[in-house]
This record gives structure tokens, sequence and C-alpha cells, in this order.
């Protein structure tokens, strides 16, 4: 089953789940894997009036004699009818046991030693809430299946005080107490090898937490103890060797076997010196600090650490962003990708079994719910199966996550999906691919007709997992039942959280029918041939109803003469087993009480194939190819009266099926329309015909189709969507997205600090690829393949000071750069500079630096412009500024506060004339904005692809800058083309016209999640556009000048804001300045006369618009519409 909460393992296989009902122990489990031992707590906390009616417990089954309504209104129940004939054939023999004397103890640990075994082992306890310790305990043990209890003596003569135990899962033989003196002066050990027959007691020196077997080797554990110390041993506890003494606690994990090559290793993780965390693995031989081996390069967050099968998972948090990374199989750490505007704030791995990360991610938007993802095979790129699933935060911040893996048939999850405020459940057959709502069931218990019909109307289960570990959940499936769910809903057209009906199927979800109107526990024995339910209550009972016929019928039973409040069920380990045991006491001071439930003699053969009938696997739509296979599954017949046994197996037949579109789920960077028939399409952030990052020179690789087979899928043949038409050889990729940084993310040392550079490059070749570095103290290197593997570069400064860093990474295809700069004083952190980027040449530039956490006080910030070592420092987060020169600069800001640092850089690209056009989008894309800069940024480049392919404009020529904030805006930034005069260019331009046609015939748009389409607009399609223009002196004395030959004379032009006389409106070029009035003297230049032939390359068709309002106006006019305005 997948888990419910977090699947965090547990710390061993054979670790005993608890369930402390007081101090919520059970609910701070990392995992809610399900064990056949735990502690359990007394129901209720006070007296309760007793049923002392009579009803032997060995009694044949008839119809009780307590209060059990449902069970005496049923009488009259069809179900129960037919189910009455059956009686004289079933037999069952029911015993108690009380364990005398232990009344006062409130807590209870179970286990049946192993297969085949007719050892129970039951440890209570008498846990004293206030001071959270064990003051008491007996230890009991059955050899006969629980008809009777001795009770253990450990040390004759001395009281001891036992507070856990665990098996072996390897050899359910070998058992372990830990315990200790009534005055935990003296920490013990005892060890059995015979089932508990007997003890050899042990004296060790420290206070176990908690014991993890190792998972294949029978001798070895783990001790941890609550100060973070490690122990080993490997003789079964007799002797322990220290390991680590800043371990986290439930982050320790054994070896993995087939993937870690000793058995011995173990993987922890540790709190090193200066308090970080680290993933490290070692020897249990030799396990000091020096003999350590850090796995992942730099520090861990706290708590993160997950070994999981083939996959091991760590977390890394930096400012306020969290990244994720995974290893497969034990190989070099990568970052988990998923949708690029996911930014995960939460995730939780639900399973990671069949080669494949099954996760839950609560996105940046999501509050109460969680998307499911699905990985490829190595665990790295992740795509999305389904949206909002529900989630419940529990105590100690364990998450509850509304999914569940239907244990027998692979592929089939039930999940609550809450949108709206309203829970619905889905299910799905193909591993997340296709999700329905359940089918109601036609009629209710009594065979009358339902009024739920769909779509209006559906089943819905509670997806709940027990604290309790010794009864079922909401929802009950077991691996040797396929096709057999239970689980308590309701009908209607959402889930009631007060409403807990109980349904059953045995086709797997596809027909359901109702048993009973209240929650029962559920058990299942012998492969699901036998089904006992108990009900859920907080009163006494004495009888359980059974099935032998899948629920069809039922058959109540008095397992005890006294009432008792139920606590647990448990059964033998294995699937065959016909023998239970139900655990309670009469009242909350009374002593413990077990009965024993046989059902053996009610089945006096082996089933043979004679016995059994087959059923074939189908959704709900009933298709038969499911997973790639046809499948047919054997099911007991109901005239059958025998037991299936240990060498029964449920699947009968498995064909495959030819490949289907079904079978395909969509690939990384893809979402499935919700409108345009299901199809997978690209995200806007991703290009499909990008070169993987593994691509070299040389190699060849295909397009990605957008379709990925679902994993464990085995149909052949047929449709193959995942194998692409596209081959492309690997080309010669220039290095881009080259950065530098220090090891530990500082920015500040003081001098004569060890300092390690890593180098790491984004995109691009890396093994042609040359680096030079200067670590701007006169030291200077030259690398090849440096960022292959991130290798560091050692370094020490000796002075203080500011110290230029700066890589430069060239191949044949072109060539980045990357600058950082190191303060010699103290250590540093994080900002976001936001800056436009183009600007005017001696424009006014407003350089804003986004400090995050926002709360962030007495911070410095400094500025470097350009290659000017000596940079501007300001107490305010902006600065105003102006660039002289024309090109590419580089701005660089720091922000300081105390010992952290942060910066960031952006280039600003610098004209000496442009032209602007704001744009809106349409308010969908609202939605979908999560403000942050790579979002504005993709979006932009989007928007100017979309003008290149539509208009032809070159895309270097184009730069859209989506603004921060809401409602999403952006400019257009037109910039001037190098084969044309710029003098000229700022006359007409061709361009302008295709653009703004482009916009006004709504061809610019593109699609978001679920296939939804966003217009890109003029953000006022009545106004023109405006532009910015360097050296006002030149322009408007140009423009003064015409004027001056038109009018015989020289005057002042003021600037004016309205449309000229006639349909045409006024193209305006801006100066990025402060409105004001411009006046020029005449200059008799040559720009003059530039400006006087422009009217050659005018087009007679080009039409002129205002553009809104910006600052600094200089007018550059048609010379037609010009002479027109002066002569009117």
């Amino acid at each position: 089953m997948a888990p419910l909460r977090p699947e965090n393992p547990l710390s061993s296989a054979a670790h005993l789940c608890v369930f402390l009902l007081t101090a919520s122990a059970w609910m701070a489990l990392p995992g809610p894997a399900r064990c056949d031992s735990g502690a359990l707590t007394r129901r209720g906390g006070e007296d309760r009036t007793l049923d002392m009616g009579g009803g032997g417990g060995g009694s044949p089954p008839g119809l009780p004699t307590d209060v059990d309504e449902e069970a005496v209104g049923a009488e009259s129940s069809p179900r129960f009818r037919r189910a009455l004939s059956r009686e004289k054939q079933m037999s069952l023999l029911s015993s108690s046991f009380v364990l005398k004397g232990d009344a006062t103890h409130n807590q209870a640990m179970v286990h049946w030693t192993g297969e085949n075994s007719s050892v129970i082992l039951i440890l209570t306890k008498y846990y004293h809430a206030d001071s959270t310790k064990v003051l008491e305990s007996s230890l009991w043990r059955s050899s006969d299946y629980g008809t009777t209890y001795t009770k253990l003596n450990l040390m004759p003569g001395t009281t001891i005080v036992v507070t856990s135990f665990y098996i072996c899962p390897t050899n359910k033989k070998k058992v372990v107490l830990v315990g200790s003196s009534i005055n935990e002066r003296d920490q013990m050990l005892f060890i059995s090898t015979d089932e508990g027959s007997s003890f050899q007691r042990q004296s060790i020196s420290f206070t176990p937490d908690t014991l993890i077997f190792h998972p294949k080797e029978e001798d070895k554990l783990l001790a941890y103890c609550k100060e973070g110390r490690l122990f080993a041993s490997t003789d079964l506890g007799r002797k322990w060797t220290l390991l680590q003494e800043r371990v986290t606690k439930d982050r320790v994990f054994w070896s993995v076997s087939g993937v870690d090559v000793d058995p011995d290793l173990v993987h922890m993780e540790m709190q090193d010196t200066s308090g970080g965390y680290l993933y490290v693995t070692c020897l249990i031989q030799n396990c000091s600090d020096k003999m350590v081996t850090a796995q992942f390069l730099g520090k861990i967050d706290h708590n993160s650490l997950q070994v999981q099968d083939d996959y091991i998972f760590v977390k890394v948090t930096t400012g306020n962003r969290t990244k994720h990374f995974v290893s497969h199989r034990r190989n070099e750490f990568v970052q988990m990708r998923f949708p690029k505007y996911a930014l995960p704030k939460d995730v939780q791995i639900v399973s990671t079994d069949e080669n494949q990360v099954f996760l839950a991610l609560q996105e940046w938007y999501q509050s109460d719910t969680y998307n499911l993802y699905q990985s490829d095979p190595q665990g790295v790129y992740y795509s999305i199966v389904l949206e909002n699933v529900r989630s419940t935060k529990q105590p100690e911040e364990n998450v509850l996550i509304d999914i569940l893996e239907v244990r027998g048939i692979k592929g089939v999850f039930l999940a609550n999906q809450k949108i709206d405020g309203k829970v619905t459940t889905l299910i799905t057959y193909n591993k997340g691919r296709d999700w329905e709502p359940l089918a109601p069931p036609t009629t209710d218990m009594n065979g009358k007709p339902v009024s739920c019909k769909a779509p209006d109307c559906h089943l819905h289960l509670h997806l709940r997992w027990a604290d309790n570990p010794y009864v079922s959940g909401t929802v009950h499936t077991k691996d040797s039942a396929p096709g057999l769910i239970m689980g308590a809903g309701n009908l209607g057209s959402k889930l009631v959280e007060y409403k807990e009906e109980m349904y059953i199927t045995s086709d797997c979800g596809k027909t359901w029918k109702q048993v009973f109107e209240e929650e029962h526990h559920i058990l299942y024995l012998d492969h699901g041939g036998v089904i006992v339910a108990i009900k859920d209550t907080s009163i006494p009972l004495k009888i359980l109803k059974f099935s032998i016929d899948e629920g069809r019928t039922w058959t109540v039973h008095n397992f005890t003469s006294t009432s008792v409040f139920v606590d647990g069920l448990l059964s033998e380990p294995g699937d065959e087993t016909l023998v239970m045991t139900v655990f309670g006491h009469i009242s909350y001071r009374s002593d413990w009480e077990l009965v024993k439930v046989d059902f053996r003699q009610s089945f006096p053969r082996q089933c043979t194939e004679a016995d059994y009938d087959s059923w074939q696997l189908t959704d709900l739509q009933g298709e038969k190819c499911i997973m790639g296979q046809e499948r047919s599954f054997r099911k007991r017949k109901d005239t059958s009266f025998c037991i299936k046994g240990k060498s029964y197996t449920s699947t009968l037949t498995s064909k495959p099926c030819q490949c289907t579109e079904k079978d395909f789920n969509c690939d990384y960077g893809f979402e499935r329309s919700q409108i345009e028939g299901k199809r997978c399409f690209a995200d806007f952030w991703h290009d499909p015909d990008s070169p993987p990052e593994d691509c070299h020179l040389g190699q060849s690789y295909e397009s990605s189709t957008g379709y990925r087979k679902v994993i464990s899928n085995t149909c052949e043949g047929g449709l193959n969507k995942q194998q692409s038409s596209k081959q492309h050889n690997c080309p010669l990729l220039p290095p881009k997205g080259l950065q530098v940084g220090i090891k530990g993310q500082m920015l500040a040392v003081a001098p004569g600090d060890d300092i390690t550079f890593i180098v790491h490059q984004e995109q691009g070749d890396t093994s042609s690829t040359k680096y030079q570095v200067d670590l701007g103290d006169g030291v200077r290197a030259i690398y090849q393949n440096l960022t292959v593997t991130d290798e560091p570069i050692q370094h020490r400064y000796e002075h203080p000071g500011v110290y230029k860093v700066t890589v430069m990474a060239e191949n044949m295809a072109g060539h980045d750069e990357a600058t950082m700069y190191i303060q010699v004083t103290a250590p540093l952190q994080e900002v976001h500079l936001e800056v436009v980027p183009i600007a005017g040449r001696n424009s006014q530039v407003n350089l804003t630096a986004i400090v995050l956490p926002t709360e962030a006080n007495t911070t410095v910030f400094y500025w470097w412009i350009g290659d000017n070592l000596q940079p501007k420092l300001t107490l305010k987060n902006s600065l105003l500024t102006r660039f002289p020169e024309t090109g590419d600069v580089s701005v660089t800001v720091q922000a300081s506060n105390g010992r952290s640092m942060v910066q960031d850089t952006r280039t600003v690209r610098v004209y000496d004339n442009f032209q602007v056009i704001p744009l809106s989008f349409s308010r969908n894309l609202d939605g979908f904005n999560p403000n942050i800069p790579e979002w504005r940024e993709d979006i932009g480049q989007v928007v100017t692809k979309i003008l290149t392919k539509i208009t032809g404009v070159p895309q270097e020529s184009l730069v859209t800058v989506v603004k921060p904030g809401l409602p999403t805006t952006a400019d257009l930034y037109v910039l001037p083309l190098d084969s044309k005069p710029a003098k000229k260019n700022m006359f007409v331009d061709k361009r302008i016209p295709a653009i703004l046609q482009a916009f006004n015939d709504n061809n610019v748009s593109f699609v978001v999640r679920g296939g939804l389409k966003v217009l890109v607009m003029l953000a006022d399609p009545n106004a023109g556009y405006h532009g910015a223009a360097g050296g006002p002196g030149v322009w408007a004395g140009a423009v003064i000048f015409l004027i001056s030959l038109i009018a015989t004379g020289s005057f002042i032009l003021y600037k004016f804001k309205r449309k000229l006389p006639g349909s045409r409106n006024v193209y305006a070029q801006m100066h990025n300045e402060k409105e004001q009035e411009m006046t020029s003297p005449v200059n008799h230049s040559e720009d003059t006369q530039h400006i006087i032939q422009g009217e050659e390359f005018i087009d007679d068709d080009l039409d002129s618009q205002t553009l809104g309002n910006h600052s600094g106006v200089v007018l550059s006019i048609n010379s037609r519409e010009l002479h027109s305005y002066l002569t009117s």
C-alpha cells in the first residue's frame, strides 16, 4: 500500500509499530507501514457499565445477544438469511485468556513471531504520560496459537522494566528485548534465539531509543540513542561499537541489497562541527570522523536524507529556494527536474518501487492539496499525473496525503481530489495515465435500487491510515487478494467526513456493494478466503462478522461471553492463516483479555483446481488491456469449503497486448490538454528539440515526441508514440549558464581561509571547452573539462580586499563568462537585481535590489557598473545611474547584512535609439503568474519567438520584458538593425507595421497548463508606440532647423501631446528622461541633411500613431505630415 504519510523508511524492517494514544508516538513514526505487532492503548478513559449477558465463547455461531443493532437488524436481511444456511457447515472455535495482574498496564505490544509458528509474545506496560516513562512491564508468551499464555520472569528476584522488543526480519526466532532496572541505573538487553523460550541478559553502557536489524544479515544491529549516538553490533547485541555521536534520528539506513556493494555500509545524516548537516556513509567496522565518506558535496537540509530502494534523496535550501537532489543506484546526485514553475513548497515521496519515483508535490499556489508526479527510471525528470490531491497536516509536521496504492494489482491507485472545497474519489488502472470516479452500486445493502446515478453521484471513500497498528485503515487491500477492496465512505456528489458506510468490491473497483452502515475493522484470512469484520465503536462488543464469499453474505459469531472493548486484531504472519486473535479489555481498569478465533476446522481440505472460477480484470469502461496486458485471476467458488493454503497463487493467466495511446503518458516538459483530445503539448518553457545535457559532439539524439511509455507497462508492438522521427546530431554547443561560486555558498571570507571555488556550467559542451580562471590576486589557471564533475578549485587569499574572480569558458561554438566578487573580510548570502535590459545612452536608469527575506535590515548595497572595481555604496536598495557609452554593460549588486552577503548580476544593452511597444495579456495568465524573475523571462522569450515566427523580424532585434506584479504586462523593445543607418531608422521602420498588425490580428498567443490559450495584445490598441533616442540636442536641433527652412526663420518648438489633423497619427520617438519642454538652437550639422533626405526612405503607406504616456518625447514626424502641420 502506498503510504498516506511521507514515506520515510522505518528504522528497521522488524521494528515493531508503536501506538501511543496519549503521547501520540504512533503519529510521529516516519512511515505508515502496517506491522504485525506494535503497542496498543486501551480504549476509553473511564469505567463503563458492563454487559454480562450470556453466550459461550465456544458456542455455535448464531445471532448476537449483545447490543449490535446492525447485526440484530440484519436478521431480516436477505444477505444474512443466506448466511444462516451456512452456519451448520461453519464451525468456529473461540477461547479467551486473561493476562491477570496487569490491570494497571495501559499499553501492549503483540507479535506473532513468524509463519508456521505457534508462538505469540505480548509485552504489557504501564506508561506514565507526565514523565514519558515506562514504570512497569510484563512479558507473556504463548506456544499454542494464543490459547494459553505464560508470564516470563527474566531475572528472578529483580524487578526489570522492559520498554520494547524487536524481532529479526530474516530469522523470527531471534528476539531482542530492551530493558533496565527499576531506577534506570542499569541498562540491559535480553537476547533470545529460540522465539523467547529462553533469554540471555546482556548489560550495555547506553540507553537505546531504537534498534535497527540488518535487512539481510540476522546478527547485525544498529542502536540509536536520543542524544544522537549511533552504535553497531555484529553478534546480536552482545558487543557494541560507537559509530558516530551527532546522528539525526530516523535518518540512519542499512545498505540496500543489490544496490550497495558492501552489506556493512551504513547511510546516515550527521551534524558537522559547524552545525550543518551532511550525508555520509561508513562501514560499521570503522566509522570514525576520518573514515566517513561525504556522498553529497556540501551541506543538506536537516531531516532530508531518505534512502529507499534504488534511490537516495536529499534537499538543499539556499535563501528562499529549495533544490531537491536524487541519486539513482548510487550514481552522482543530480537535481530533480520538476516542471519549471512548479516551485515546490514541499515534496513527499509516495513510493519508489518498480523503478520509478512516485511523489506528491505541493506547488507554490497550494495550501491543503498536493499534485502527484511520476519520474523516469532514474528519478530525475517528473511529469504530473493528477492535480489537487487532498492533504492534511498532522502533529509534529507529519502530512497525510489521500493517495493509496491498491495492493495485489500493480498500477491501480485510489486518490481523493479536492477542488473548490469538494472532495471526490478517483481510481486509476494505468498508474495515473487516466483517472475516473468510482461507480456507485446499483442497490443498497438490502437489495433495493439506489437513487445515486452517474455523473451527478458516485461512490467516495475515506483514504485514511489507522493510528492503531492493530486495526485496518478506512480502505483495506492485500497483495494475496487481488481485486478485493473494502472501504468506508458514502454515496453522493462529494465525500462527507462523518459518513463511513462500508462498501466492498471483488473486481478491483468496477462494481461495488454496500455491506454495513458503519465503519468496521477488517482482517483478511487465507488470501481473502475469509473476511472478518468488527465494528469500529467505543462501546464493548462480543460479536464479529465474517464472510467466505467475498462479502456477498455475512455470518455473525459470538467470539466471547462477555463484551469487551476491542483494541486490535492480529493474525499469524503469512497469507494462508485461518487463526486470529482479538485484543481488548472488559473495562478501563481490568486485565487485558485475548480471544483466539480459529477457522481451521471449517475448511477440512485443501482446494483443488475444481474449486476455483476465474475472473478477468477490466477498468470501468470494460477495457481488458490494462498496463499492457490482459490478466485473469482465480477466485474460490462460493460452494467450496476448502483452504487456499500456502501454495495458492491468484494470477491465472496474463497475455500481452498491442500498445495503444493509453499505454503512454506525457513526457517531461509536456502536459495533457483537457481541450484538444487529451494530447500532450509542450509547456511554454520547454523546447522539445533541444539536445539533452549529456549530448556530446559526435553523438546523436531524438527529439521528444511528448510521450513516454508508462513504466512497468508490458505492451508489445502496435503504436509507439515514444519513438521520434526527428534524429539530430549533437551539435557543438557554446557554453551557457556558466556559474562560479564557493563551497558553502559564501562570498566573504577571512584572510588565510581555505576557499573552494565551484565552477558549474548549465548548458553547452564541456568535453572540448577550455576554462580560463582569474582569481583576482594575480593567480591565473587554464582548465580542460572543468565542469564535467564540478571539479573544485582550491585557493587562499592572504590579504584583505575585494577580488574579482572571473571564469571564461570558450570552445569553437562560442564563449561564456562568469564573474563574482570576493570580499576577504566576512561570510556572505543572496539578492535579485531588477533593471531594464535595454537602456538609452545617457538616459537615467533605475537599479533596484530585491532582498529576501524582506525583513532583512541594516543592509549595505554595493553596486559595480561595467569594469569599475570601485563600487558605489548605498543604504537604500536602489540607485539611479546613466550609461554614457553604447554596448553591453554588466551591472552587479551585492547586499551585505552582518556576516551574510548575496549578489546578482545583469547585463544592460545600451543603444542610441530603440522603439518600445507596451503589451498586455489576457487576464487568465494572472492565475499562472508566480511573480518571479525566471517566469517573467520565459514568458518574454516565448512572445519574442512567436513574433519572430509571425513577422519575420530577426529575433536578435526584439526583446520582450515582462514587468513585475499583477496584472501581467510587458514592454516590447524593437532594437535598431545594424545593417541600416541608425538615424534613418528613427524615421521609418518597416518592422513596426508588421508587429502592430500581428497584435491587431490577434495572432500572438501561447498555451499554458491545461491547454489554456493566452492572448498577447497591445496595451492600448488606439495608441501608437514610443521609442527612445539618445542625444536630445541633435534631434531637437535637426527638427527645428527643418522648420526654420520652411518657415523662413528660427523659432522654438514646444512638445505637444495631440494628434495631427487628418486620419493619420503621430509616431513619437521617446527619450528616457523626465517629461520637459524642449528648446534647441538651430544646428547646421550634416545630421540635418540626413533628416531632410530621409523622405526618400519613407513608406507612403506607413501610418503614424501616438503611443501613450512616456517621459521626454521628441517628435519624429513623417515629412508630408510635418508640412501639413506647419501650413495648417
